[in-house]
């Protein structure tokens, strides 16, 4: 009987909450950049330089996820919003298979929702900067953009590691993830879009219909996310593991992930594993 019952079992308020958290960073994230650099843009009559206008750019995307980790969606969920940032925390051995399944759904249909809101809301202005497309740049040989994808995304996970391993920094992480993700939007948006992020690519490539190198960006993170999590247990030689697997810990919201400590994390999430074993 339970194995018609398994999915009454899931975590459905996180997988939610992962739906519009990356929702929120889709909507807010691309009507930064019709705002900043579309069709009959205020800013680009008082900001003529397109690099100081990246950069603002790259403050409110990055700024979007920030805030979603930092939001009571996030306390829940842990303000993931990427699959790769999920696939990084189930390849340490923190999440279940099952709730795996469920963060990438929920980010994937929420990066669709929010892409079908920014065509609502901006109409034409944002079909003059693509629905936010993330693209290999012209002049860039594709080995570059691969190389530039997969770096960024081995150094966004290997600082998120770094900080949620550790007591003091880890309350950091979502000032740290903001600084380091509007940078590299500011410095390397020209070469690959910096998507670092499945989902993000994938949402405003289905409603443009527009699939160039799309395959880049379902290959390139993974792969850097698979990078980090080896340099982060190289770098740590057994010495620390990742405390949490939520970018902004709280100790009152529950956790569903495995084998993790954070201070004052009650019971629920540390017997987490076992719980899900017994949904299989």
């Amino acid at each position: 009987m339970r194995d018609h019952t398994w999915w009454k079992h899931l975590h459905w308020p996180e997988y939610a909450a992962e739906l519009l958290g990356t929702a929120f960073l889709l909507f807010a994230g691309v009507s930064a950049v019709v705002f900043d650099f579309g069709i009959g843009s205020p800013l680009a009559h008082v900001l003529p330089d397109a690099s100081i206008r990246r950069l603002i750019t790259g403050l409110l995307f990055a700024g979007s996820g920030s805030l979603v980790a930092i939001s009571p969606l996030g306390k829940l969920s842990g303000g993931h919003i990427n699959p790769v940032v999920s696939l990084a925390f189930w390849m340490q051995g923190k999440m279940h298979h099952f709730d795996l399944g469920g963060y990438i759904l929920g980010q994937l249909l929420g990066a669709i929702i929010g892409s079908l809101l920014v065509v609502l809301v901006w109409g034409g202005h944002a079909a003059s900067v693509g629905y936010g497309t993330t693209i290999p740049g012209a002049v860039y040989p594709l080995w570059i953009v691969f190389l530039a994808e997969v770096s960024l995304t081995f150094l966004l996970v290997l600082s998120i590691f770094l900080f949620v391993s550790h007591h003091r920094l880890m309350r950091w992480t979502p000032l740290m993830v903001w600084i380091l993700v509007a940078v590299m939007v500011w410095l390397e948006s020209p070469i690959s879009g910096t998507s670092l992020n499945p989902a993000r690519s994938f949402g405003p490539a289905l409603v443009s219909w527009f699939w160039h190198s799309h395959w880049l960006y379902w290959v390139a993170p993974p792969l850097g996310a698979l990078l980090a999590v080896g340099a982060f247990r190289l770098l740590t030689a057994g010495e620390r593991d990742v405390l949490t697997g939520k970018l902004f810990h709280v100790p009152h919201y529950r956790s569903v992930f495995m084998n993790v400590s954070a201070p004052g994390m009650p019971d629920n999430g540390r017997l987490r594993k076992h719980e899900n074993a017994n949904q299989r």
